[in-house]
This record gives structure tokens, C-alpha cells and sequence, in this order.
């Protein structure tokens, strides 16, 4: 696993600027005001920081620009970034001015004199999000190791502030290697094993095997995995870290280690990015890693549905109908529509098992998301306000792009079968919607639920503000938030 960038915290030592010889990092504000340490460096390179800072200044200045002045004179440093950030910036603008620390420090150690910025915490966590390469499979092995160090006015107290940050950002990086993982290294079995090595940090974890999923009716999970050699599983986390009768809140995600599309197969370009198809289950795992390493005092299950979806001699095929653990049938019209088969099982399952006191699933599930909301923003899908309302709040205050999209009865409609209780698909309009409506079936009367489809945001052609090329992390922040706002105690 790709371990984050160790944070050491320190008081601010103005004399060990002059000999740090990887990256400095200073702060100063919109009007060119420098605290003590970039008025020392100021000093050390003879005003070469401070004309730089005015010459920036009257072109252009502004909250969140970086200046890099390369060797500095009179300092062993190989460079000092000066970032623009008021003292009391907000979470937002803190996190992403340490996320262009974190790019801009390669490999080299850095050292960042905080003082007493108010978002410094997340400053500190946004260095290590953007500070992640996916190294696993490069022959020359991992990355030359580097560490951050924090100069501020009371380190103690700023590491007590970022140890949960930190934390979060851990778990970040889990959902980042599992949704990076090549297909042919993380099968359903060893995803069950990475899994289950998060024993050691408190979570109860269980792996049910296809003998106990046939027992459990679990056929349409069953159905989609049957092609392929891979056994499937279900992957059952918990933590319980609120008081000890309160239901939990249960986290569902789609596993699909790899998805040709059965025999209704894909198209042969793009296929190689079906890797991230299990993008939702490595979301769960990130936020249950996280929720573990932080104490939450929260009661948290997380379920994972795992299978591979390939064509073979005993694939499902177009046309099959498949009875559901809930005991609703489905016609199988397109192979390719797997997911919501994976999730209303393992959805029912949940229910049936821990009463929780709301369910969100997550799962790349429909390409007729990105249609319509692109690579910015995941579709929700709720069934309860109050629950909407408060993802929403807390993935706007994690800067991960979230929006509310409709659920209807005419939607709902589109999905009658005149042989089954339902197809699982509704054709092209509104595909998103309709997907929704299918696992919406699967919802028991009185839980909250919320579906996120994350197809356009688990993983990026392009670097994002907090990661480079590749899985995002998406959601792991947000759920993590969601859970201290409404479900932990104390």
C-alpha cells in the first residue's frame, strides 16, 4: 500500500532556514505581508523574496498563486515557494495551497512555516493528498522517500488537529491503490485479503464465499460473477466505535473487479480502464481505513459486493431471468448493466442483517452520468432530504463535486417487464435515473438511502487539486465528514 508522506511538527527555527537544503515553503498574503519567517529568508537573500513578492504583485496576486524563487542566494535551499494565502483562509483555500506544496516538492524534503495560519491542519493534509504516486508496478520501485516538516507556533497542538486529517488522507490513498490496481493483481480474492489485513486496526471483518452467498439468495450477485474464474464474495467491515445499541450507518460498494461487459461486450477501446470498475467498494474500504485509524465514535458497516464480470460458457446471458435475495425477478436484457445486480443484493443483505440507521451505496455505475454531469460532480440519488442535505453539506465542505439528481415514478416505470418484476435496464433516456429506480426497489420502507454514482469522478485523465492522473480518491472526505457531522457521538 502506498504509505502517505510522513508530517513531522516542530516550533519555528528561524536559523535552520538558511541550511534546509531541500524546499522551503513561506506564506504571505495578498497585500505582500510577511510573517517572521519570510521576513528572515527576506533577510537572508538580501530582499530577493520581498521584490519578488511586489513584482508578482503588480501583475497579478491572489489567494491560492505560488512563487518559486530557485536557489535562493545567501541559503542552501534548492528552492522557496511562496504560496498566497491569508492567515485566516478557510479549509478550501488551505487545503489546496498545500496540495501545490505537495506537487511541487518531487523529491525532496519540505519545510513549511505555518505560524499561526487558522487552516494549517489542512494545509498539512492537502501537501500529502496531492503527494501520491502509484509506484507499485514500476521497476525501479518506489519513490525516493521525503518528509514534510511543519514549523508553527505550537507543534503539539496543530499535530492533535491534523492527526484526523491525516487519517483521512490514509484512507484516501488505500481507495487510490485499489482503484490504480491492474485487474489481473487485485482479484475478488485478494481484495477480500487487503480487506481483511484492516483487522489489525479494530474493524471486524468478514468474507463470505459464493456457498454462503447461494444460501442467502444472493443470485443476481451470483449471476454476474458465474462467467468468470474468479470466485465472487461479499466483504462485510465493522466499526463500532458509537454507543453500543445505536444502528449504524451502512456503506455499500460496487466491486467489479473487472467488467468486460459479458456477453453483451464492450467495445475493445477503453476496456483497459474497467480496472476501476470496482471504484465504489474502494471507496467503502478508504472510509472504513479512515474511520478505524481516527477512533470514530461512530457505528459504521461497510459491505462490499465483489465479482468479475466476464463472457464465458457459463456467463449470464441477455434474456435470463434471475431471482433476487429480496425474492424479486429480474430480466436480464444487457450484461453490461451488472452493477445495480451486484448492489441490490448485497443492499438487501444490509438491511435485512443491521437495520441501519441509513444506507448510502456507492458504485461506477452508469456512463450516462458523465453525460450529464461530467468529470466535476458525482450523481446523487436520495430517498430522504435530511440524509441528502447533509452529504451535500459535507462533500461542498470537502470540494468534492456532488449533485442531486431527480427519482420518479415515470423513471420507476420505464423498468416493467412483461415476463419478470422488473428489467435492469430502461433504455436510453435518463439512464442514470433509471438505474437509480432499479436499486431504489431494493430500499425497505423507512430507511434513508442514497445512491452516489461515482463513473465520472473515481478516476481522472488529468490531475485534479488534490491528486495526479488516475483514481481520485472521490468520497473518502465526504462520507468521512458525513459521519462526524450526524453520526458520532460525544
Amino acid at each position: 500500500m502506498t504509505t502517505p508522506t510522513a508530517v513531522r511538527f516542530s516550533e519555528t527555527d528561524i536559523e535552520r532556514f538558511a541550511a534546509h537544503r531541500g524546499r522551503i515553503a513561506l506564506i504571505v498574503d495578498a497585500e505582500g505581508r510577511m510573517d517572521t519567517a519570510a521576513r528572515r529568508v527576506n533577510r537572508l537573500s538580501k530582499g530577493a523574496l520581498k521584490r519578488a513578492v511586489e513584482a508578482r504583485m503588480e501583475d497579478s496576486w491572489q489567494a491560492g498563486d505560488i512563487l518559486t524563487l530557485a536557489y535562493p542566494a545567501g541559503m542552501d535551499a534548492e528552492a522557496v515557494d511562496v504560496l498566497c494565502l491569508g492567515r485566516s483562509a478557510d479549509e478550501t483555500a488551505a487545503r489546496e495551497a498545500g496540495a501545490l506544496l505537495g506537487k511541487s516538492r518531487g523529491k525532496s524534503d519540505l519545510l513549511v512555516a505555518v505560524g499561526t495560519l487558522r487552516g494549517a491542519a489542512h494545509l498539512v493534509q492537502g501537501a500529502v493528498l496531492r503527494d501520491y504516486a502509484f509506484r507499485d508496478h514500476k521497476t525501479s520501485g518506489a519513490a525516493p522517500a521525503g518528509t514534510i516538516e511543519v514549523m508553527c507556533k505550537d507543534p503539539s497542538e496543530l499535530e492533535a488537529a491534523a492527526a484526523p486529517l491525516l487519517a483521512v488522507a490514509d484512507g484516501t490513498f488505500m481507495t487510490r491503490d485499489l482503484v490504480n490496481e491492474p485487474a489481473n493483481i487485485l482479484t475478488t480474492t485478494e481484495f477480500a485479503d487487503r480487506l481483511a489485513e484492516m483487522k489489525e486496526l479494530g474493524l471486524k471483518v468478514e468474507v463470505l464465499e459464493e456457498a454462503q452467498l447461494e444460501e442467502l439468495g444472493m443470485r443476481t450477485l451470483l449471476a454476474v460473477g458465474q462467467g468468470s474464474a474468479s470466485p465472487s464474495k461479499v466483504v462485510v467491515m465493522q466499526w463500532k466505535g458509537g454507543e453500543k445499541d445505536a444502528a449504524p450507518l451502512a456503506l455499500i460498494g460496487k466491486g467489479v473487479v473487472f467488467d468486460t461487459g459479458g456477453i453483451s461486450l464492450k467495445p475493445a477501446a477503453g476496456m483497459e480502464d474497467m480496472t476501476m470498475d470496482m471504484g465504489g467498494a474502494g471507496t467503502v474500504a478508504g472510509v472504513m481505513r479512515a474511520l478505524a485509524l481516527r477512533k470514530a465514535k461512530a457505528n459504521v458497516v461497510g459491505l462490499v459486493g465483489l465479482v468479475e464480470n466476464m463472457p464465458s460458457g457459463t456467463a449470464i446471458r441477455p434474456g435470463d431471468v434471475v431471482r433476487s435475495m429480496k425474492g424479486d425477478t429480474v430480466e436480464i436484457l444487457n450484461t453490461d448493466a451488472e452493477g445495480r445486480l451486484v448492489l441490490c443484493d448485497v443492499m438487501w443483505y444490509t438491511q435485512e442483517r443491521f437495520e441501519p440507521a441509513g444506507m448510502i451505496d456507492l458504485a461506477t455505475l452508469t456512463g450516462a452520468i458523465i453525460i450529464g454531469l461530467g468529470h466535476e460532480n458525482a450523481g446523487v440519488f436520495s430517498n430522504d432530504d435530511a440524509l441528502c442535505d447533509a452529504f451535500l453539506k459535507a462533500a461542498k465542505a470537502e470540494s468534492e463535486g456532488a449533485w442531486r439528481m431527480p427519482l420518479g415514478k415515470a423513471y420507476d416505470d420505464m423498468l416493467k417487464s412483461p415476463i419478470a418484476d422488473m428489467k435492469n435496464i430502461g433504455g436510453r433516456p435518463g439512464g442514470s435515473i433509471t438505474a437509480a429506480q432499479f436499486l431504489q426497489r431494493f430500499v425497505k420502507d423507512g430507511t434513508p438511502w442514497i445512491h452516489l454514482d461515482i463513473a465520472g469522478v473515481a478516476s481522472l485523465k488529468s490531475a485534479s487539486k488534490l491528486a495526479p492522473k488516475g483514481a481520485t480518491g472521490w468520497g473518502v472526505r465526504a462520507l468521512n465528514r458525513l459521519v462526524a457531522d450526524m453520526f458520532e457521538t460525544g
